[in-house]
C-alpha cells in the first residue's frame, strides 16, 4: 500500500515493476480497482492503493526464509486500508504457522519479537526477562486468526484474548480497552 502520488508511481512503472497493471491497483477509499482513466484521475487527487502484486506462493517462500522478519506498515483510516493493518501478526501465526506448516510456533514469534529488537538494536524490546517492556500478547495457538479483509480491513483478528503494553492491558478479555494508551517513542 502506497500513495497514489508517490515516485513509485512516475512515468514507466509498470515496466520497472513487472506483472502489474491498472488492475493491480485497489483504491483504498472505495475498494475499487483502477483502470487507465481513474489512475490519472486518482494520481492527481493522491490518496493511497493497495498494490495486489505478491503471489500467495511468493508470500509463503518469504515468511519461510530464515532471514525475514515480520512487520507491517499497512494503515488503516477511517476503517479503509490495507488488511496487514489489523491482521499481519494473527495471519503468520495462524494461516501460516498453524494451516500451512511454512514455518514453526517459535520461528514466527523469533521473527516478531526478538529478530527485529535485535535488528534495531533495542535490548528492551523482543524478549520476557527481567528490565525488558512488558510488551506481552497472549494468544490462542489453536484459534488465532486473522479476519481483516481488502474489503473490511479493520476487523479484529481471533484468539487474542490479552495484550499489554508497558504492562497495561490495551485488550483484556479479548476487549479494546478504552481511554489507555501506554505506548511510548523508542529511543535508542
Amino acid at each position: 500500500m502506497t500513495d497514489l502520488g508517490s515516485a513509485v508511481f512516475e512515468e514507466g512503472w509498470q515496466t520497472r515493476n513487472g506483472d502489474i497493471t491498472f488492475g493491480s491497483l485497489q483504491w483504498a477509499v472505495t475498494g475499487e480497482r483502477l483502470t487507465a482513466e481513474s489512475f490519472v484521475r486518482y494520481r492527481k487527487q493522491g490518496g493511497m492503493v493497495i498494490i495486489h502484486s505478491i503471489p500467495e506462493e511468493i508470500a509463503r517462500l518469504a515468511i519461510a526464509d530464515p532471514n525475514v522478519m515480520v512487520a507491517s506498515d499497512g494503515q488503516i483510516e477511517h476503517s479503509k486500508g490495507h488488511p496487514r493493518g489489523a491482521g499481519t501478526f494473527a495471519r503468520v501465526l495462524g494461516h501460516y504457522v498453524r494451516e500451512e506448516h511454512a514455518l514453526t510456533l517459535m520461528d514466527a514469534l523469533r521473527k516478531m519479537s526478538l529478530m527485529p529488537a535485535q535488528r534495531l538494536g533495542i535490548q528492551s524490546k523482543g524478549r520476557l526477562q527481567v528490565g525488558a517492556d512488558a510488551d506481552i500478547t497472549v494468544f490462542d495457538a489453536d484459534r488465532v486468526i486473522d479476519r481483516a479483509t481488502f474489503d473490511n480491513p479493520a476487523q479484529y483478528s481471533e484468539g487474542i484474548p490479552y495484550v499489554l503494553v508497558n504492562g497495561v492491558f490495551v485488550v483484556k478479555d479479548g476487549q479494546l480497552q478504552q481511554n489507555v494508551a501506554p505506548g511510548r517513542g523508542l529511543r535508542r
